[in-house]
C-alpha cells in the first residue's frame, strides 16, 4: 500500500506526497516535481540528510559518514534510502521554492501623502483590483521602493502594515524616516501624489483573532500602523469586549494619529487609550515607556489578548515586566522588527554608518525601529506565547483562530479543482470512523492533518501556513488518540460540511462550522485524557 509522508520545509510549506510499496522518499519526492536536496541517491554523502518527526520506515543502506548510528537513533534519516512503513512526517534541510504559496502582485497609485512631522510619513494608495486583494488586520506587504535596486534589476522591498482595515477601500501606511533609508528618502525627498508603487502580499501570522476576552494593544512607535488597522476591523464587526491601547514613542514629534485613536474612543464601545513619550523634556502628560501605563484592569488578572507590535527590546520588556508580576495572558501575540538578516539567510544589505547608528538608538528606545526599514517578510518576527496550561484545549483553540483568519483569505477563491481535493480530503477523513468510534485512529489522525492544513496550503501567504504549522495539534492528537476508541460523531459530517460551505461561498456557515468543530474536537481528546493516561510521544 502506498503510505502519505508529510515534507515539513524550513520557510513553514508541509508538502504532501504519496510513496508507492519498494520506493523511496526521495523518488517519490522527484515524481511529484518536489526537489528535495539530493546527490549521490545511494547512501554515500549525506545531502539529503533528514529528520524524520513520526512514523516508521526502512532506513535502507548508507554509510557512517552519511549518517552515524547516533543521528539515526535520534531520528535523522536519509530520503534517498528510506521506505515508508507507515505515513510519516520528515523535516528537509531547505526551503521549498515549489510550494504554492506565492503571493500575489499588485500596482498601486499614491493618492495621499501626509507628513505628520520631520520623522513620520504616512501614504494612502488605491488599487483598481481592491475586491483581489484580502488580507487580515496586522498583516503586511512588500512595497518596492521607486528608483532604486536590489542587485538583481528589481526594485528593493521594504515591509510595512496596513494601518486601514481590510475592508477599507483604501490602503494606508505609516513610515518612519530616517535618515539613509531607502524608502524614507524617496519620500521625504521625491515622492508624489500619482506615483505609482508595486507591492506583492500580504504576508503575516500577526492577526486579530476571534475576540472572546478583553484585549490589551501595545504599539511602538509606527508599529501602531497594524493596531490601528485591527481596530478598524473591531469596530466594523462590533464587540462588547473592552479594549485598550498603549502607544510609546521616542520623541514628541513622534507622536501621530492621536485625533484617529480620540474618534475610536467615541465610536467604538469599551475602547480606551493612552500614550507616553520616553523623552524627559516632552510636553506630553505620561513620560517613560508602556509598561508604566500598565493598571491590573488592563491585564484582567490574566484573562486577555495582548498584541504588540514594536522593537525587540520592547517586546522583552513587556515580557519581563509580565513575569516579574506574576501576570500569564491567555494569549500574546507579538510582531517585532528584525534587521539580522533577509529570509532563507542572506546577508542583508550593508547598512550606511547613518542606518547603523539610527537603528542602534531606535533598538534601545520604544519607538520601532524602520532604520533598515524593513527589508523582505523576514524581517517581521512574528510569534505568539499561550500558557503552558489546558494543552490540549489552547492548541484546538489556537488551530481554530488561524483557521478562522484563513477562510477570510480563501473562501470564494478556491478553484474547481481545489475544491474537488478538498472534498476528497474530507471524505477520506471519514474512512477510519465508524458512528461515534474509530476503526483506526492513527490514521484518521494524519487524514485529519491533511484536511485541516488544506486551506493553509491554498492561502497566498506563507507566513500563516508556518504559523500553522508550529501548532502542536497533529503530535498532541497522535500521543492522545492512539490507543483512543470515541470520537464525537458529528466531527466527520462537519468536514464534508465546511467544504459544502466553500462550494456555495457561505462564509458565515463556514465560520459557525468551524467554531463547532473545534468543540467537538475538544470534547474527543478530553474524553481520550480522562480514559486513558497520556500515552508517550510517537515514534
Amino acid at each position: 500500500m502506498a503510505y502519505q509522508v508529510a515534507l515539513s520545509f524550513e520557510d513553514g510549506v508541509t508538502r504532501f506526497i504519496k510513496v508507492n510499496p519498494n520506493e523511496t522518499v526521495a523518488d517519490a519526492s522527484y515524481k511529484a516535481r518536489i526537489n528535495i536536496p539530493l546527490d549521490c541517491r545511494d547512501g554515500a554523502c549525506g545531502t539529503c540528510k533528514a529528520f524524520c518527526e513520526s512514523g516508521s520506515y526502512d532506513g535502507g543502506d548508507y554509510i557512517e559518514d552519511a549518517l552515524t548510528d547516533e543521528e539515526a537513533e535520534q531520528g535523522y534519516c536519509l530520503p534517498c534510502q528510506m521506505m515508508p512503513e507507515s505515513d510519516l512526517v520528515v523535516q528537509i534541510a531547505s526551503t521549498s521554492d515549489v510550494a504554492k504559496t506565492a503571493a500575489a502582485s499588485y500596482s498601486a497609485t499614491i493618492t495621499d501623502l501626509r507628513r505628520y512631522s520631520e520623522s513620520v510619513v504616512g501614504f494612502t494608495v488605491e488599487i483598481d483590483n481592491r475586491d483581489d486583494l484580502v488580507f487580515l488586520p496586522g498583516q503586511y506587504v512588500n512595497i518596492g521602493v521607486p528608483g532604486s535596486d536590489d542587485g538583481t534589476g528589481k526594485a528593493a522591498t521594504r515591509s510595512y502594515s496596513f494601518s486601514t482595515g481590510p475592508h477599507e477601500n483604501s490602503l494606508a501606511f505609516l513610515v518612519k524616516i530616517t535618515e539613509g533609508g531607502l524608502m524614507s528618502e524617496y519620500l521625504r525627498d521625491r515622492a508624489q501624489v500619482g506615483d505609482t508603487l508595486e507591492f506583492t502580499g500580504p504576508f503575516g501570522s500577526f492577526f486579530l483573532r476571534e475576540r472572546k476576552r478583553p484585549s490589551l494593544l501595545l504599539a511602538g512607535g509606527t508599529g501602531l500602523a497594524p493596531l490601528l488597522s485591527i481596530l478598524s476591523k473591531i469596530e466594523a464587526d462590533g464587540s462588547d469586549q473592552p479594549v485598550h491601547l498603549i502607544y510609546g514613542v521616542t520623541f514628541d514629534h513622534d507622536l501621530v494619529e492621536l485625533d484617529a485613536l480620540e474618534e475610536y474612543t467615541k465610536r467604538l464601545p469599551n475602547f480606551t487609550f493612552d500614550y507616553c513619550v520616553a523623552d524627559e523634556a516632552s510636553s506630553a502628560p505620561n513620560k517613560g515607556y508602556v509598561t508604566g501605563l500598565f493598571e491590573p484592569s488592563h491585564l484582567n488578572d490574566g484573562d486577555v489578548d495582548i498584541y504588540l507590535c514594536g522593537p525587540p527590546p520592547m517586546v522583552e520588556a513587556v515580557r519581563n515586566h509580565l513575569s516579574e508580576n506574576g501576570i500569564e495572558p491567555t494569549n500574546f501575540y507579538f510582531e517585532k522588527f528584525n534587521t539580522s538578516a533577509t529570509p532563507g539567510g542572506a546577508t542583508a544589505p550593508a547598512a550606511t554608518d547613518a542606518e547603523k547608528a539610527a537603528a542602534e538608538k531606535a533598538a534601545a528606545e520604544t519607538g520601532r525601529p524602520v532604520v533598515l526599514e524593513n527589508p523582505e517578510p523576514g524581517n517581521y518576527e512574528i510569534g505568539e506565547e499561550h500558557p503552558p496550561v489546558a494543552e490540549s484545549d489552547e492548541q484546538f483553540d489556537a488551530r481554530m483562530a488561524l483557521e478562522l483568519g484563513v477562510v477570510e483569505l480563501t473562501i470564494g477563491r478556491l478553484t474547481p479543482e481545489q475544491l474537488v481535493e478538498f472534498r476528497i480530503l474530507a471524505e477520506a477523513s471519514g474512512a477510519s470512523v465508524e458512528g461515534d468510534h474509530f476503526t483506526d485512529a492513527a490514521a484518521f489522525t494524519d487524514t485529519n492533518a491533511a484536511f485541516h492544513e488544506f486551506l493553509f496550503r491554498c492561502c497566498t501567504n506563507p507566513v500563516l501556513l508556518e504559523a500553522y504549522n508550529k501548532l502542536e495539534v497533529t503530535r498532541l492528537m497522535k500521543q492522545v488518540l492512539r490507543d483512543a476508541q470515541w470520537i464525537e460523531e458529528h466531527i466527520v459530517d462537519e468536514h464534508l460540511q465546511l467544504v459544502e460551505a466553500f462550494e456555495k461561498g457561505d462564509k458565515a456557515a463556514a465560520r459557525d462550522l468551524i467554531v463547532v468543530h473545534s468543540q467537538h474536537a475538544k470534547e474527543t481528546m478530553c474524553r481520550a485524557i480522562a480514559t486513558n493516561a497520556p500515552a508517550g510521544a510517537s515514534s
